[in-house]
């Protein structure tokens, strides 16, 4: 027993390890969204019925699933590409989604986080945030993000 709660606590703290990192690289800016994402994620880990298997894989997929939507967003600012925002919401909430149920979870989280944050900052309006939402709901439930894929978009994306 005494076996299993070690390794249970290092098993979180190599969690939280992980997802500070990923705070680190996202910018201060995010910084409060990824503690308590880790924070969450901790607890969940903890309440799961059996903590090696599938409270283990919905961490990891939560994990997971936070790269993925990184991924996209730092596409998304390396592409510069006009009209292709919807089509990066849609790709990363899809990918972090395929993942399973801890992905979707993160895809969400981190969706509806920046959308709060952006509609309030950005100055796009309801309708911007919208259409956003739709595209990260079209990614999540398996539809295909080339839906929102701009014409001549480099197929690097």
């Amino acid at each position: 027993m005494l076996g299993q709660k070690c390794l249970r606590g290092a098993l979180e703290l190599l969690i939280s390890l992980i997802f500070l990192q990923l705070c680190v690289r996202l910018g201060q800016g995010s910084m409060r969204l990824c503690i308590c994402f880790v924070l969450l994620s901790i607890v969940l880990y903890a309440s799961a019925d059996n903590p090696f298997s599938s409270g283990f894989r919905f961490v990891k997929d939560a994990a997971g699933g936070a790269r993925d939507m990184w991924r996209a967003y730092r596409d998304m600012r390396e592409a510069n590409y006009i009209g292709a925002d919807k089509y990066f919401h849609a790709r990363g909430n899809y990918d972090a989604a395929r993942r399973g149920p801890g992905g979707a979870w993160a895809a969400k989280v981190i969706s509806d986080a920046r959308e709060r944050w952006q509609s309030g900052v950005s100055g796009r309006g309801a309708e911007d945030t919208r259409l956003d939402q739709e595209a990260n709901e079209w990614g999540r439930r398996g539809g295909d993000p080339n839906r929102y894929r701009p014409a001549g978009l480099p197929s690097k994306y």
